[in-house]
């Protein structure tokens, strides 16, 4: 590649070292805006998940005695997610469902309400205790994720990480979604969450990849604020 730009500029009359020159300094201009982009978007993620975890963390031991008292059982739910580049992680939840949940899955895919195929949602599903119908209303459940967010895991925003079964059904184009630190919000998460359909997702977190931003990021942090008050999608 490096010698077809060679060849290419080396037309215009200039000499090879000032030609090597102009490639080098746009590489390094490229690099520079790449790199910077991400460490003002981790020290954003820090300087508002650092703070918010410490405040909620009274909040946290209360929920997890009320979990607790209504369903024996660890109160927070750590499940195998997939992050950017397909690093494999540990994500925190608290649980919002019967300890035996998972065994009890296949009994109901096929009432999986989810368009699209590769992830399961049901509005009424039996699994789901009454604490957890709440908090999840609330998304309430998602807050440990700010533990996996200052350990550099996930973001503020970005795609939703996905369990390694849903990869494994991913299309080439879906993959697109692993090319970026994964988030506990993102554009389709404030834009209808489980009302979306699969496809559309991927379509929304491609957009938020091709034109993310510090202002995007910002944006998106505000408006997941009233989403998660009215509970649009929430299930």
């Amino acid at each position: 590649m490096q010698a077809l730009l060679l060849e290419r500029y080396s037309r215009a009359g200039q000499p090879d070292w000032l030609v090597r020159l102009r490639i080098l300094g746009k590489r390094l201009v490229w690099v520079t805006v790449v790199r910077s982009a991400y460490v003002l978007k981790r020290t954003l993620d820090i300087l508002i998940a650092g703070p918010l975890f410490l405040v909620l963390l009274p909040i946290f031991g209360l929920l997890a005695l009320a979990i607790r008292l209504e369903s024996p059982g660890a109160a927070l739910f750590k499940q195998t997610r997939v992050g950017r580049w397909g690093q494999i992680f540990t994500m925190y939840k608290f649980r919002s469902m019967y300890m035996d949940a998972e065994a009890r899955k296949a009994e109901l895919l096929a009432d999986n309400e989810m368009t699209g195929g590769v992830t399961f949602k049901m509005q009424r599903d039996p699994r789901i205790t009454r604490i957890g119908r709440f908090i999840r209303k609330a998304s309430i459940d998602e807050l440990p994720q700010l533990w996996n967010v200052i350990k550099g895991d996930m973001s503020l925003v970005g795609p939703r990480p996905p369990v390694p079964a849903e990869v494994d059904e991913y299309s080439l184009s879906d993959r697109r979604r692993l090319e970026v630190t994964p988030g506990i919000t993102c554009i389709w998460q404030v834009s209808g969450r489980s009302d979306i359909p699969f496809p559309q997702q991927v379509e929304l977190d491609v957009l938020y990849i091709e034109s993310q931003s510090l202002l995007t990021d910002l944006k998106l942090l505000w408006q997941t604020v009233p989403a998660v008050l009215f509970g649009r999608g929430a299930y």
